[in-house]
């Protein structure tokens, strides 16, 4: 991913200005992502695709390719001496509507393990969960149909409570049903820990800050790692 310090005076990431500033960016990252990890694979190592939203870019940090949590998964990998790379695919803004728009580029490159992190946005923005388990699905069913034998890995999220009761309770449902629908490994809640908690969140009390991520990092590790 590119390493570029996020502006500070703009952090909403569903607003069109920061989006038309950080898109190009965030596609050549990926673009660059996506070549390194196609050479990789040619030499036998395999791929864990990250694809996701604001969460997984690392949206905020100083060195998103260094502090975001899959750069601190692709850590732990190497630590472990595990044959497996690591393309971080994530968008900031992204909903699961434009997941689904973008999901067959990001399919071009092999995926061999896949972490669908997306719907955060829907939830800010009050999209209706059945819009939203619509999209996942049919990502899930693209990723199935590109790569029949890679791993989908579901990471689940929770709808702000100012939302309402019923909204919230609906939207949490989401991940735990598609996960047990498509026989998915689960994530119960990516921001397990983290969430609520000013210490380890940026200024907006959404984003995670370099801490967070790291603590993001140990909740997704704990699934992904049996999956390895």
């Amino acid at each position: 991913m590119a390493t570029m310090r996020q502006p500070t005076r703009n952090p909403d990431p569903s607003s069109p200005r920061f989006f038309r500033r950080r898109l190009a960016p965030v596609a050549l990252g990926v673009l660059a992502s996506l070549v390194c990890a196609s050479t990789a694979t040619a030499a036998g190592t395999k791929t864990i695709v990250f694809f996701g939203d604001s969460l997984t870019a690392g949206y905020g940090l100083d060195d998103p390719g260094a502090e975001a949590f899959p750069a601190v998964i692709q850590a732990k990998i190497d630590q472990a001496g595990l044959p497996w790379r690591v393309v971080n695919a994530g968008l900031s803004g992204e909903t699961s509507a434009a997941g689904l728009r973008r999901v067959d580029w990001i399919l071009r490159q092999p995926a061999d393990v896949f972490v669908l992190e997306l719907g955060g946005n829907d939830g800010l923005r009050g999209i209706p969960p059945e819009s939203t388990t619509a999209n996942l699905q049919a990502i899930i069913e693209r990723v199935r149909a590109k790569y029949p034998a890679a791993r989908i890995v579901l990471a689940g999220i929770a709808a702000p409570p100012n939302m309402g009761e019923d909204f919230t309770r609906t939207f949490d449902a989401i991940f735990p049903a598609l996960a047990q629908k498509n026989h998915l490994p689960l994530i119960p809640f990516l921001l397990e820990g983290v969430a609520a908690h000013p210490a380890l969140n940026q200024a907006d009390g959404i984003h995670p800050n370099a801490k967070g991520h790291a603590a993001v990092a140990e909740t997704v590790w704990g699934v992904l790692k049996s999956v390895l």
